[in-house]
């Protein structure tokens, strides 16, 4: 087990020193990338069609991830008696440039970052930003497919084109679902008033997709929804943060009440973690200007956590077995 870095100096709480991811390492030079995994903040929020502020979810995360850096060498879980993170390595590597008013070029940022991170070997983590992100990610994983894609969100994300606009929040996991390296897809959470219509839901299953409500996910449980996924395949992992209940995660532009609760969804990505590899994943739409008590961006930074806890056990174990 690593050691406890506050048994060599400071003790280095949260609200001190400087707020990145974890606070972990800063790496600025993306063409010397040496990690497990790579933070990237992705604050572009042109794409949303209502209330805008998730360019601000990236800050907002980082500052509340201090909360989950305390020194320890690792995070011990009782419950599944695991440390989780133990010995691995995360550097923050800032921000993709947003260029305002230019989707195209603002995106190409983003892919370009996502492919350095890809290059050096470490796992993207990347954070929005509304989910239209995740477009120019999942085009930075060209070449190193095939991927299924895990989403979290109360919104399918389905739409192909309205006005011209192929690129918002509403169309990514369309655009997703084009790309070559891309062979299913399983949209978990969706539910209530979207801007994709019943011919959107059918493209999708035509595509690959399962999609199941919130409820659909609880009369199924954990383990029936586990049993709809593939195994033994790699995994992209997308998180639109309204995929959760508005009493847990108000801050965010797009409520959507009825969602789920915290464990409802780390058990089944924990689930996911051990049936195969988790490459890449995104968490979006958090907007902290509509959350006061700080609360949706604490819950997104422990999701992204654990999550990269479950995904490197999972990997340990594998490895020896």
């Amino acid at each position: 087990m690593s050691d406890n870095t506050y048994d060599k100096g400071r003790l280095n709480l949260p609200f001190v020193g400087f707020c990145t991811f974890a606070k972990s390492p800063i790496c600025e030079d993306w063409d010397n990338i040496k990690a497990d995994v790579a933070f990237m903040g992705a604050p572009f929020d042109c794409g949303t069609q209502w209330r805008s502020g998730a360019r601000m979810g990236p800050r907002g995360v980082r500052e509340a991830s201090t909360l989950f850096s305390f020194g320890h060498g690792g995070a011990y879980d009782h419950e599944d008696d695991v440390m989780y993170m133990d010995g691995v390595n995360m550097v923050d590597i800032g921000d993709a440039d947003m260029v305002h008013t230019d989707t195209e070029k603002s995106h190409a940022n983003i892919e370009y970052g996502v492919r350095k991170i890809l290059e050096s070997g470490a796992l993207p983590v990347v954070v929005g930003g509304d989910h239209s992100v995740n477009a120019p990610i999942i085009r930075a994983f060209e070449g190193k497919g095939p991927l299924h894609i895990i989403q979290i969100d109360a919104h399918l994300d389905f739409v192909d084109e309205r006005h011209g606009v192929r690129f918002g929040h509403g169309n990514p996991i369309r655009r997703a679902s084009e790309q070559d390296h891309i062979t299913g897809m399983t949209q978990l959470g969706i539910r209530n008033v979207s801007s994709s219509n019943r011919d959107d839901h059918q493209a999708a299953r035509d595509a690959g997709s399962t999609i199941l409500s919130v409820r659909q996910v609880r009369k199924l449980g954990v383990q029936g929804v586990l049993d709809l996924i593939p195994k033994g395949v790699n995994y992209y992992i997308t998180i639109d943060i309204d995929g959760f209940d508005p009493s847990i995660a108000p801050g965010t532009g797009t409520p959507s009440h009825g969602g789920f609760l915290y464990y409802e969804v780390m058990e089944i990505l924990q689930g996911v973690a051990h049936m195969g590899d988790v490459v890449g994943i995104d968490l979006c739409e958090v907007a902290p200007d509509y959350d006061q008590t700080g609360t949706t961006s604490i819950l997104a930074a422990q999701v992204l956590m654990n999550l990269i806890g479950y995904v490197f056990h999972a990997r340990n174990l594998r490895s020896e077995g």
